[in-house]
């Protein structure tokens, strides 16, 4: 009789727990791989390895400036589920631009270490890790330094701007409004009604990653961002409405915020290229040495 009553007591629990684990799982990031180093105009760029928090390393991609010491730097950071390799084709013009670019792989994804979770605040922190990297290099400057970041990496690149005042500059391509709003389309995509099973998931994602999604969510980042801001955001962006790219620019504190539209869907690899050189303008004048930086305005 007690041994009845102890696992009918256990059973609501191990279901819970089966079901956390669940969510866990379908939310989790597929590791995409690569080979060989990553080379381009540049030469070949230098794999790196960097510490990050809870004892875990990340994998890099250093190319540095060719042109001078106490020069810029730029750390790039991918989406969710891709890796380092997919955003190299914006390393060329970076550093013919005169930048270092260090290009970095999340935790659980490409070569880096892997954690039960990753999530939107991990990606600031493994941005945060290159940025602390970036500026022990002897050709870099410390005190100007650029995030450029994709979909998540996005997201997280301007929640790093509102903590680091090192960070002169971010490039946001793709970025989403608010977390909520995106794990709702997630849930949809799935048929999960929001009323009876959804709330749960949203409540015991924001458990395990231990922040309210108001807290992270990069309008509320644009409010308390105070250096330039490029918005980058396809016009037929099939994963994260182009409204949303309008919103974090009406969000946005200072009139350094700009936003480029351009052709083209979520993953703008491809439709980045035309674009390119407007974009390196825009580092080019946010990284400016402070004796010029003044309070010139940037534009694209």
């Amino acid at each position: 009789m007690v041994l009845t009553l102890g696992v009918a007591a256990l059973a609501p629990w191990a279901f819970m727990l089966g079901v956390n684990a669940l969510i866990l799982y379908g939310l989790r990031a597929p590791r995409l791989a690569y080979t060989g180093p990553l080379r381009g105009e540049f030469g070949v760029a230098q794999e790196v390895r960097l510490p990050t928090r809870n004892n875990k390393m990340l994998t890099g991609w250093f190319v540095a400036t060719s042109v001078a010491i106490n020069a810029p730097a730029v750390v790039v950071m991918h989406g969710w589920g891709a890796n380092a390799s997919l955003m190299q084709g914006c390393v060329a013009p970076l550093h013919a631009a005169g930048l270092g670019v260090l290009l970095l792989d999340a935790r659980c994804h490409g070569r880096s270490d892997g954690e039960p979770f990753t999530s939107l605040p991990r990606f600031a922190e493994d941005i945060e890790a290159g940025l602390a990297w970036l500026a022990t290099q002897p050709l870099v400057d410390p005190k100007r330094l650029a995030v450029i970041g994709h979909s998540v990496g996005a997201g997280a690149a301007l929640l790093t701007a509102t903590r680091h005042s090192e960070v002169r500059a971010v490039v946001s391509i793709s970025a989403f409004a608010h977390p909520h709003e995106v794990m709702l389309r997630y849930l949809a995509s799935y048929r999960i009604p929001y009323p009876l099973l959804g709330w749960y998931v949203l409540r015991h994602v924001q458990q395990v990653i231990g922040a309210r999604f108001d807290a992270i969510a990069p309008l509320r980042s644009m409010t308390h961002i105070s250096s330039p801001v490029l918005l980058v955001h396809g016009r037929e962006d099939e994963m994260v409405p182009l409204d949303d790219a309008r919103r974090l620019l009406a969000a946005g504190r200072t009139a350094l915020v700009r936003l480029l539209e351009v052709a083209g869907r979520h993953d703008l690899s491809t439709a980045l290229d035309e674009h390119l050189p407007e974009i390196t303008d825009f580092l080019q004048q946010a990284l400016q040495p402070a004796s010029t930086h003044g309070n010139d305005s940037v534009s694209v």
